[in-house]
């Protein structure tokens, strides 16, 4: 914290002073310069000094130190009043701006660069590209704007000799969105280092400003740098030279000339016209070219490339401004868009001689040194006479008055120099002087020679003195007039506009106007100023301030040499000791009641939620009692003034820990209040997803009625009936549906089969329930038939009159498989007496015949199981269980073939519920095949007492 840098450092607050006196100031602010603390806080108001070396106080480590703190948590420091500038805007949604003040060479553009950097620091911690960008060009740009605008004077090495004014767009998250640079009365003459030699070449320059009439001054002096144009291109035209030739005016040599018109791409006969001569519009819409005097051929010459300067510095910034402005910015959607201003302009100068330019630049520092007595001073005093505190007034110099001196209409310094400039005739800067003498020789804080005869420190018809709050400076009026109408020739414009070079055109848009076209009387510079400066105080004027007093310690740029006169000095025109004296009396923060309370109840237990007192100032009373502040505020009408910044800052401590606990308390309550509306969704839901389940049951059930209505009178009983698809819920109630379907079906088609086709229809089904999806073809389609070689063999006839039986058991067509797995088609053919083997590609040829009595030894098994069942149906089952082992015994897949053979065996004993031995006949075996070895393994499982016969 602030109050704990030792002692041997000072004070880090001026305000912690024993005494408010000059003395004590300027000591404590020696020894802390001498113990290289160059920050000092008055209150929220920086006091910064130029420690004119590096120092190792800005890194990283710094930044995040001061982020997020609060002004007296850490020692004083430019990241503090930045901070606290940031803060103010992001807590409170209110325009800020820091305004950095001070004479040239005090260290403001760098302390502005420094809190332009702590802003990009602490902001977008998502790194967002587009904020990136904006960041990236905020800083840039001030690189791009000190090299056209800074130079090096006696007094700094990099002084700017303009006034810059940056707005920094803010989004709700507190990152910047974007940005406008406002720049103040650019100096036309700079004072810059030169440029590499081929860079120098590519412009026509040379190296040595002794060579050029706008830097000769310059080199003379005892900087080696040269004093030059920025726009390099107005450089040569000092070197225009003009000479008398009887009555009209020549350029001497047409080089120069030449190097203009590469340069500005133009012709050089127009280049040379714009310079000799002045295109006049007469009164009857004659135009007409005059020719200029020498006198008037430089003074063209001047304005001219000084205009070139202004222009571009100009365009620059605008083109700066172009990419960093807000884009596509909607309040609705985006909120609101907050602002922290950067004031860095120039301080005040006392130069032994002082002109227009610096007139111009102190009244400047009038108007802000204005409106810091504006809100710091007065209106602090005058908002505690108006909320009834008690106060003891403080005396501070208000400079209003000399500001009246300046810009008062009709009698103001600035209106009896528009007076002059707009006077037809010959008016001289000594006769405006006379006219200021006159109007304004009563005035306290002005003084000339002619009012004051003894003051030997002025010239006669030449000097003028003002005594501003700084102390007085003498201006030589020489050359006020010329620089207050800034002067340019309408030819040079149009000789710009029609350039070819577009950037040079897009500078001059006031070169299209037409020579006979009236335009008003262009404003004087010192008008045009003061309009600008009125608007600036304005805008500073709306916004919450926060100050950088900067302080010159010496003029020899020693980082050791403290010069106490001149500190002082500053100390006193800065009005810094009134400051102290009004922040030690005042207080450090103050606050509308409702807003007090609003932020800060939920510390107290009677104001949280909401306090049923009868006033807002009760409830803030009961909280100052309850934190124990009662001698450490003052209550006004409508605001609660705080003294001492450490109570502020215990409550937003105290409001920083409960804020999480609200925080999980109001999500809690969110989450709850979600959790019961998704509840009640969902109720509603299902409730909605149960009426349509079972509205589609319904309409289902109404379905498939409609569509099964009389499959009682179809043909097929309704097998050409397309089901209706089902929903979800009934997909296993419809598959139970159409398989009861299916067996009503069934027993509809049963009932109209004759009772004596009933036992080969259970075979076909015992037949099919084994091999269905097994084998396509296996004879299920067709009626079953005992002889089935009957209407292709025509030898079985011969055979009946050979053999003379009565009955054919069997016959068919087989297929023979030897020891080596090949297979020769044969057909079947048994009879009551006989089985025969038969070759079906020689007619039927009989190749083998037995006695059916040799086949099988279990004759006495098979007749008991035949006196059983009867004997066709014994011989039936007898044979369709030999066909069936014939069937699987020639499939290609031997342990698809066993499988089928196990299932088939099973069904068939189970189906036909033969508990009787009986025995089986296996035709041609292969003793060597493994496959069928495996096969009878599995048959003698199943059967245990079936007599295997091999005919091989």
């Amino acid at each position: 914290m602030a109050e704990l840098e030792g002692l041997e450092f000072g004070k880090s607050d001026f305000v912690l002073l024993d005494e408010v006196n000059m003395e004590q100031f300027m000591e404590n602010l020696k020894l802390r310069f001498e113990k290289a603390r160059i920050y000092t806080f008055i209150g929220e108001v920086v006091v910064s000094v130029n420690p004119y070396k590096q120092m190792d106080i800005y890194g990283k480590e710094a930044i995040d130190a001061y982020r997020g703190r609060e002004l007296y948590e850490n020692p004083p420091h430019l990241y503090a009043v930045a901070d606290a500038a940031y803060k103010a805007m992001k807590r409170r949604a209110k325009d800020t701006c820091i305004v950095i003040s001070g004479e040239s060479g005090a260290g403001k553009t760098e302390a502005s660069k420094y809190i332009m950097q702590y802003i990009a620091a602490i902001t977008n911690p998502s790194q967002r590209a587009e904020v990136e960008s904006v960041k990236n060009v905020l800083l840039k740009s001030n690189c791009v704007l000190e090299a056209f605008g800074n130079a090096k004077t006696n007094r700094n090495d990099n002084s700017s000799r303009f006034g810059k004014y940056m707005d920094i767009n803010f989004n709700f998250n507190g990152d910047p969105t974007g940005g406008h640079i406002n720049n103040y009365l650019l100096e036309k003459v700079r004072l810059l280092r030169g440029g590499s030699e081929e860079m120098l070449g590519s412009l026509h320059l040379q190296k040595d400003p002794v060579n050029y009439v706008y830097t000769r001054e310059g080199a003379a002096s005892t900087f080696y740098n040269t004093r030059i144009m920025n726009c390099v291109s107005a450089t040569p035209q000092g070197n225009l030279q003009f000479e008398t030739d009887s009555e009209s005016v020549q350029v001497v040599g047409s080089e120069a000339v030449s190097h203009i018109a590469g340069l500005t791409t133009t012709e050089p006969d127009n280049v040379t016209k714009s310079l000799l001569y002045r295109t006049v519009a007469t009164g009857g819409g004659e135009v007409i070219e005059k020719g200029h005097t020498e006198k008037e051929a430089c003074f063209g010459r001047d304005a001219f490339a000084k205009a070139l300067y202004e222009r571009l510095f100009c365009w620059i910034v605008a083109r700066i401004n172009a990419v960093i402005e807000v884009k596509d910015y909607n309040p609705v959607l985006h909120g609101k868009n907050t602002v922290i201003g950067v004031l860095d302009i120039y301080g005040f100068e006392i130069f032994d001689n002082n002109s227009f330019e610096q007139f111009c630049i102190n009244y400047c520092n009038e108007k802000l040194q204005q409106l810091f007595i504006e809100l710091i001073l007065r209106q602090e005093q005058d908002e505690y006479q108006r909320e009834g505190i008690t106060w003891r007034h403080i005396d501070y110099f208000n400079n209003q008055i000399i500001v009246d001196l300046v810009e008062q209409p009709h009698k103001g310094i600035i209106s009896v120099l528009d007076e002059a400039c707009l006077t037809v005739g010959k008016v001289t800067d000594t006769i405006c002087l006379e006219s200021m003498d006159a109007k304004l020789g009563q005035h306290p804080h002005y003084t000339s020679r002619k009012l004051t005869p003894s003051d030997k420190t002025m010239e006669f018809h030449r000097d003028f003195r003002i005594r501003h709050y700084a102390g007085d400076v003498t201006y030589s009026v020489e050359g006020f007039l010329d620089k207050n109408k800034d002067p340019l020739f309408q030819d040079f414009k149009r000789l710009m506009y029609n350039s070819s070079n577009p950037v040079l055109k897009e500078m001059w848009p006031d070169g299209q106007l037409s020579i006979t076209e009236v335009t008003k009387r262009p404003l004087t510079a010192a008008t045009l100023f003061k309009n600008s400066i009125v608007a600036l105080v304005d805008k500073l004027g709306c916004k919450e301030p926060y100050y950088v007093r900067c302080i010159k310690p010496n003029e020899m740029k020693s980082p050791v040499l403290f010069d106490d006169a001149r500190c002082q000095h500053q100390v006193a025109y800065l009005g810094l000791l009134e400051n102290v004296r009004v922040r030690r009396a005042g207080f450090a923060y103050r606050q509308p009641y409702a807003r007090f309370l609003q932020r800060y109840k939920m510390t107290c237990e009677y104001t949280w939620p909401n306090h049923l007192m009868e006033t807002d100032r009760e409830a803030v009373e009961a909280i100052v009692t309850q934190h124990g502040f009662q001698d450490d505020v003052a209550y006004g009408h409508t605001k609660l003034f705080v003294r001492t910044p450490r109570s502020l800052f215990t409550l937003e401590q105290e409001r920083a820990a409960l804020i999480p606990i609200l925080v999980l308390f109001l999500q809690k309550v969110w989450r709850g209040a979600l959790a019961r509306m998704r509840c009640q969704r969902m109720r509603a839901i299902y409730a909605i997803m149960g009426c349509y389940k079972r509205f589609k049951v319904k309409a289902h059930f109404w379905e498939v009625e409609r569509r099964f209505t009389n499959v009682r009178n179809m043909a097929d009983y309704g097998k050409s009936v397309e089901w209706p698809t089902p929903p979800a819920a009934l997909a296993q109630f419809d598959s139970i549906t159409q398989q009861l379907h299916r067996r009503w079906r069934a027993r509809q088609i049963v009932k109209n089969i004759p009772p004596s086709d009933m036992g080969e229809v259970r075979a076909k089904v015992a037949a099919l329930g084994a091999l269905s999806g097994e084998r396509k073809d296996w004879g299920c389609g067709r009626p079953w038939e005992r002889d089935y070689l009957s209407n292709v063999s025509h030898n079985t006839l011969a055979l009946r009159n050979k053999d003379q039986y009565n009955q054919v058991l069997f016959s068919g067509f087989c297929r023979k498989v030897n020891r080596f797995n090949k297979s020769t088609d044969r057909a079947l053919f048994i009879t009551e007496k006989h089985i025969y083997k038969l070759d079906p590609k020689k007619q039927f040829k009989v190749l083998k015949r037995l006695p059916l009595e040799s086949v099988s030894t279990g004759s006495e098994e098979l007749y008991t199981h035949t006196h059983t069942l009867g004997h066709t149906t014994a011989r039936i089952l007898h044979l369709i269980i030999l066909l069936l082992l014939i069937i699987v015994l020639h499939s290609r897949k031997c342990k698809r073939s066993i499988q089928e053979l196990k299932r088939l065996l099973k069904f068939v004993i189970s189906t036909l519920k033969c508990q009787t031995l009986f025995a089986l006949t296996i035709f041609f075996i292969n003793p060597y095949n493994k496959c069928q070895l495996i096969i009878i393994h599995i048959i003698i499982h199943i059967s245990s007492c079936c007599r295997i016969i091999f005919l091989l």
